[in-house]
């Protein structure tokens, strides 16, 4: 059972040893912190008025972090991550992406959720895909990383798709 909780100041130093590499950096986070991940960053992003942050919980630990934030018609899942690396691959991303998805259409009036996501991150398109949500393959982005180019898509879950497949709200 997976349950989302207010992300704190006390959550930041096991968010921080979490992201050991300026890889899992850009993927969980994009470009907007640069590595090592630090706590003003942290500070920086949960005290956005419109960024909600969680920690989140399984069997009564903490196991990741995700956020939403919210946009003028959207609300977009972003920064997650679990932590906790042997209980990655284990299905409860899919559990964590559903209780965004519950806390998200509960308490915004919006009526679509949005992520982005590095192509080459296939188990989390999978899983997304496994929740509901569709590519739209109208938008794509580019990050530069290293000497690469990361391309992300942007994927959807309209609140009827959700009702429809959950029969919540």
């Amino acid at each position: 059972m997976i349950s989302l909780e207010k992300f704190t100041i006390n959550d930041y130093d096991r968010l921080i040893s979490w992201v050991d590499s300026e890889e899992l950096l850009m993927q969980f986070a994009g470009p907007g912190y640069s590595f090592p991940l630090k706590q003003a960053d942290l500070e920086t992003s949960v005290n956005e008025p419109n960024r909600t942050s969680f920690k989140i919980i399984h069997e009564h630990r903490v196991i990741g972090h995700c956020e939403l934030y919210l946009k003028e018609k959207s609300i977009v899942l972003a920064r997650i991550l679990i932590g906790e690396k042997e209980l990655r691959g284990r299905g409860i991303g899919k559990e964590v992406v559903r209780a965004m998805l519950d806390y998200a259409f509960k308490h915004f009036a919006v009526d679509v959720a949005e992520l982005n996501v590095f192509d080459h991150n296939k188990a989390a398109i999978k899983c997304y895909g496994q929740v509901g949500f569709i590519i739209d393959s109208d938008i794509k982005m580019e990050r530069r990383f290293r000497n690469e180019i990361w391309t992300a898509s942007n994927m959807k879950m309209t609140r009827q798709n959700w009702q429809a497949l959950y029969g919540v709200l």
